[in-house]
């Protein structure tokens, strides 16, 4: 079994041959190979990610039509002599005509947007059209050879016609008389033997008709008789059919001549129309797995964010279920191999097949199923160890073939090799097969070597934590549940849950004891303290999340204050500024009308009456003047009253704190829940209450079997370890007073 096969590889190329259109293109995706230039890879890549923008751009418009393969029958009209059928050409011309409909596509593109597929068909073949022209000067669009196809044909096949014509109106006549003489049923009709009209007879009537037999049924009830009316009129038929297949012969040798000094530009044709579908199909796979061109950098590295497995996906889609994402680092020096453990069936092979199929489908030309935001280096190998490779022929069991991989491994591995090894140092003695397994392990990081490798060895977890190179990482499992999570988490070493499987399939407890007396009690604390680290993580995790999305939320509404305070300041600008020019406006007028009042004062000299009227003019106008100003001004007191209320609007953490302290209970009841559940609800009512400073505070957990109060008060005491080992205050925690449950209450001092 060959790498492709072992990662699936097989599989996405099966898909791509589905994909194409034409054997053109499936032989291209039978030469895809995996690459190690990084100029190459780039190349491939970058021509898919072009052609799947074109694709899902329908304003593009990318041209259909129908592609043959046909380089044999080109190659045969290189000899003098040989020709192509109607059919042939029909094809050929349906061909020529997509491939000049797909020049003229890739020669309309934006080369800014399309630099890669531009330059891979930038050469034109400018005399397909005149070709696929001539071919359809001779072929209708039938596919059948035109009757204008020469001035000949043309005569020959209306004289034929004509010949047909007149033989059927004789049946005819002969065939109504047969018919009302009783000779032929009144179902009868003229039928072709030979080339020749003839009548259906039955053997008795034979010598009243008259004329040739030509044939008779399988039954010999029925003898097909050529009138001797038509005897001539058919042979001239015949005659005329041989002289349209000479016409025929000759036509088709003549565009074969034309042809032939065009048949390497015709086999250029078919390069153009291998390539399209080619990388047509990988960009069709590329938008059924979701797939992007990742940053592809010129080191080896591995820096997947949210990777999917792509066959998982496929699978997954059609049962409408999605597959858990990955996201996985390698990256010279500090984690160059990786080595994940964590229980059965938990995901490990899953994550190790995601890194290998992907970075070989990067190398093979394709885009992959992960964020844009990933970025994949160029490998100059993958070696891979996976599945039973037990070998009856070399008489070599599974181990004894691990090892000879292993061996492989070290002697070809160095700076741009990946490797992936899964469930490494197994098939053998544990002892013995984890002491052989850290040694290859170590050999292998000192050769420098990129690496992801599954394994329930405990030894291989102690050393990916003190060896410079190797990182931990576990598979995620909920133990209230009791099933994995297929999420993988980087920097710990994961835990079998073997006890905790083993106990909740059922197996008798004095078995689990008697196995951990075998095993250990400090084995089984140290998985034990896996499960609580992997446990711990997942909970400041999702709490880091909370934390983020509250964060989020806060820097929306401020934005959207901020927005608002904006558009209140420019409103505010415009108030000021048409203010300004309406008290001027009032200020012109208040003048003239005072001016004018002054002037008819001065004219009236001592005129009381006019000097009078002239003084109420003076009052009307600030009366009118008076309330101009505040009412101009009156919609800036509203703006500073809405600013000022959005100002005091706008939340702060402390508002929030304040709001969560008012709503914070001082008493959490544990009772009925899982020991799992209680601790996590524990978990987060603690961190809430420090938060709040809530001072005194009761966790109310019963008696029952104690497991809920085991857990509060161990984690309590974890607390208190992690804070004196900071020099920190400690928790201070106690039984709830007698009178009010005792034992089943824990009083705690946040």
């Amino acid at each position: 079994m060959n790498i492709e096969e072992k990662i699936d590889f097989t599989l996405l190329r099966n898909r791509l041959h589905e994909e194409c259109s034409s054997p053109l293109g499936e032989e291209l995706v039978e030469q895809m190979a995996f690459e190690t230039s990084p100029e190459q890879i780039r190349l491939l890549v970058g021509q898919t990610a072009e052609m799947k923008t074109i694709l899902t751009d329908a304003s593009l418009g990318f041209p259909r039509g129908e592609m043959y393969d046909l380089r044999e029958e080109i190659s045969r009209i290189r000899v003098e002599g040989m020709f192509l059928d109607e059919a042939e050409l029909f094809s050929l011309s349906k061909t020529l005509d997509y491939a000049v409909a797909l020049e003229r596509f890739y020669q309309s593109l934006d080369e800014q947007r399309f630099p890669l597929i531009r330059d891979t068909f930038s050469s034109s073949h400018s005399s397909l059209a005149a070709i696929v022209q001539q071919i359809n000067r001779i072929i209708d669009k039938y596919g059948q050879l035109a009757d204008h196809a020469s001035p000949a044909l043309s005569e020959i096949r209306r004289s034929l016609r004509a010949a047909q014509a007149s033989v059927g109106k004789v049946l005819d006549t002969i065939l109504r008389k047969a018919q009302a003489d009783g000779i032929l049923d009144k179902d009868a009709s003229p039928t072709m033997r030979e080339g020749r009209l003839v009548l259906p007879v039955p053997p008795a009537y034979k010598h009243k008709l008259g004329g040739i037999v030509h044939d008779e049924s399988a039954t010999g009830k029925t003898i097909f008789i050529e009138p001797q009316q038509v005897v001539e009129a058919n042979n001239r038929i015949r005659e005329l059919e041989g002289e349209e297949r000479r016409e025929r012969a000759r036509i088709l040798i003549d565009m074969a001549a034309w042809l032939r000094p065009r048949t390497d530009e015709i086999m250029g044709s078919t390069i153009l129309l291998a390539q399209t579908d080619f990388i047509r199909a990988k960009a069709r796979l590329a938008i059924a797995l979701k797939a992007i061109a990742p940053q592809i950098a010129d080191k080896p590295l591995v820096d997947l964010k949210q990777a999917r497995h792509p066959i998982l996906f496929l699978n997954f889609e059609a049962q409408h279920k999605e597959v858990v994402p990955l996201t996985i680092r390698l990256q010279a020096p500090e984690q160059r191999i990786l080595v994940i453990s964590g229980p059965n069936a938990g995901g490990k092979s899953v994550c190790l097949k995601t890194v290998a199929l992907l970075q070989y489908m990067l190398q093979s030309g394709l885009l992959v199923p992960c964020e844009e935001s990933s970025t994949m280096g160029i490998f100059n190998r993958i070696l891979i160890d996976i599945g039973d490779e037990q070998s009856l022929m070399d008489d070599l069991s599974t181990y004894s073939s691990h090892l000879r991989n292993m061996k492989e491994f070290i002697r070809l591995a160095d700076q741009e090799t990946l490797l992936l090894i899964d469930e490494f140092g197994s098939g053998t003695e544990p002892a013995i097969g984890g002491a052989i397994a850290e040694a290859v392990l170590k050999q292998l990081n000192k050769q420098e070597a990129f690496g992801v490798i599954t394994t329930h060895y405990t030894n291989l977890k102690h050393f990916a934590e003190s060896e410079e190179g190797i990182v931990n990482g576990a598979m995620l499992y909920d133990r209230g549940q009791m099933k994995p999570l297929f999420q993988l988490s980087i920097g710990q070493a994961g835990s079998s849950f073997a006890i905790e499987i083993a106990r909740n399939i059922g197996l008798p407890e004095h078995i689990v004891k008697a196995a951990i007396d075998i095993v250990g009690e400090e084995h089984v604390d140290y998985d034990k303290q896996l499960q609580d680290i992997a446990r711990d993580k997942r909970y400041w995790e999702n709490k880091r999340q909370a934390i983020r999305l509250k964060e989020k939320k806060l820097e929306e509404k401020i934005a959207a204050y901020e927005e608002q305070m904006s558009g209140i300041k420019a409103k505010k600008k415009q108030l000021i500024e048409e203010a300004k020019q309406q008290a001027s406006e009032i200020l012109e007028n208040s003048n003239a009308t005072i001016e004018r009042t002054i002037r008819e004062i001065k004219e009236a000299k001592a005129d009381k009456l006019r000097t009078q009227k002239a003084r109420a003019k003076v009052e009307a106008l600030k009366e009118e003047v008076k309330p101009a100003t505040p009412k101009t001004f009156h919609d800036l007191k509203d703006l500073r009253t809405l600013a000022g209320s959005m100002t005091s609007a706008s939340p702060s953490v402390a508002a929030t704190i304040r709001e969560h302290k008012r709503a914070f209970s001082r008493t959490l009841d544990l009772r009925g829940m899982r020991a799992d559940e209680a601790l996590e609800t524990f978990i987060a009512y603690l961190d809430d209450a420090i938060m709040v400073s809530a001072g005194e505070v009761t966790i109310l957990h019963g008696t029952g079997t104690g497991a809920v109060k085991q857990v509060v008060r161990d984690y309590l005491e974890q607390r208190n370890r992690q804070l004196r080992k900071r020099g920190a205050a400690e928790i201070k925690y106690r039984n709830g007073d007698p009178d009010r449950g005792g034992a089943g209450w824990t009083v705690i001092e946040c």
